[in-house]
């Protein structure tokens, strides 16, 4: 297998057992959350998670944050690259001492999502007879994923959250969380998200599963063998140009890159656009660490959302979530547009109005615009403050 090999958990074998004191922050910690019966009535024997701490749970166990990362990040929120970890922490500079979130005074919690590939059961992670899932993994959804974050924070003896937080899919979680498990969140920030994902997205999505899956080494989800060559590295990456587009904004990349060519390429004679290059570069770093397997059932899983499905609808949904919800738009963002988060804060009682990130950088502006990020993240943690000041 190649430097492109489809990506498994690489720390230590999972194993049970839950936190422990003392052991070292930023480092990956596995936990076995036993079975899973999964929303399309799969069992998922002996789920593993793999989360990540910064900082020190107090001793009445009320300081403690969640982070429920997007798409294709995982539990290494902030963090140098080291042994275990392909790149540093995706949210690096917003948790740590003095930071926004700072360690000083909360304890940060992260785990890798339910079919994941950093740790927690997913598709590259053995089954039951050894072989890596891949075309047997089941369909996923994001109450699923939430089901697995609840045993989590039981088996860390979490007994609320007093703020979670997330961008994109991330935030899909935490309004999951807020209706299924409200006497659990204090308080909560969703940015750049929705509450039911649109047919324009659902659409997007559908073509970029449909090239990892057009890919004749996908072999149907199981590539994963030594013959098998380097697995679906060609469609996974017309998959992250396209949804790398949708991160983006038009007027970013007009400024960016024009019409430019690729240093002494010409386009007239076979040559690159500069932003050919630039997406050539994101899909070669993302096969690098990603499993293709992972990213379509996570894929999947976004298309599936619907916060309002088996409640009664949105309206009937979000009218229960009455603890303090702040709720971030990113004006330039084209793939969940700032309608969306609107909405959101037009049937939430707890959420107060829509606070907006300004960039020209898109939907990656939560990942690129951390001034602002940090902005909201302080005043999400004052909103939490002050009710329990006031129910106290």
């Amino acid at each position: 297998m190649s430097e492109y090999g489809p990506l498994s958990y690489d720390g230590p074998p999972p194993a049970s057992g839950a936190w422990r004191e003392g052991f070292p922050v930023g480092e990956r910690i596995f936990v076995g959350v036993g079975d899973l019966t999964t929303e399309s009535g799969v069992v998922i024997p002996d789920v593993q998670v793999a989360y990540e701490t910064w900082g020190t749970l107090n001793h009445d166990r009320s300081n403690a944050i969640y982070i429920c990362h997007a798409l294709t990040g995982d539990s290494h929120v902030s963090g140098d690259a080291g042994p275990g970890h392909a790149t540093g922490g995706w949210w690096e500079g917003l948790v740590g001492p003095g930071a926004d979130i700072d360690t000083d005074e909360w304890f940060v919690v992260c785990a890798n999502v339910l079919g994941g590939c950093q740790g927690t059961t997913g598709p590259s992670t053995p089954a039951p007879d050894g072989r890596p899932w891949g075309s047997r993994f089941p369909v996923v959804t994001v109450a699923d994923m939430v089901e697995v974050e609840y045993r989590l924070m039981d088996l860390l003896d979490i007994p609320t959250w007093a703020l979670m937080l997330g961008p994109s899919l991330g935030g899909m979680r935490v309004l999951e969380w807020m209706v299924r498990h409200p006497d659990h969140v204090r308080g909560g920030l969703v940015l750049g998200s929705t509450a039911a994902v649109t047919a324009d997205e659902i659409g997007t999505h559908a073509t970029q599963i449909l090239a990892i899956e057009s890919d004749p080494a996908f072999r149907g989800g199981d590539y994963y063998e030594a013959d098998a060559g380097d697995g679906p590295h060609v469609g996974m990456g017309i998959a992250r140009r396209i949804a790398h587009l949708t991160y983006r904004s038009e007027t970013e990349l007009s400024d960016r890159f024009g019409r430019d060519a690729q240093g002494d390429e010409n386009p007239y004679e076979g040559g690159r656009f500069a932003v050919e290059s630039y997406l050539d570069h994101q899909a070669d770093k993302l096969n690098r660490r990603f499993d293709a397997n992972t990213y379509v059932a996570l894929t999947r899983a976004m298309s599936l959302f619907d916060l309002g499905r088996g409640r009664g609808g949105l309206d009937v949904a979000l009218a229960k979530i009455d603890a303090p919800l702040t709720v971030v738009g990113i004006d330039s963002d084209r793939l969940f547009p700032t309608r969306l988060q609107q909405q959101i804060v037009d049937l939430t009682p707890g959420a107060d109005r829509l606070h907006m990130i300004l960039s020209p950088f898109g939907h990656d502006g939560f990942l690129v615009e951390d001034e602002q990020v940090g902005v909201f993240v302080s005043h999400a943690l004052h909103r939490v403050r002050r009710r329990s000041q006031h129910e106290s």
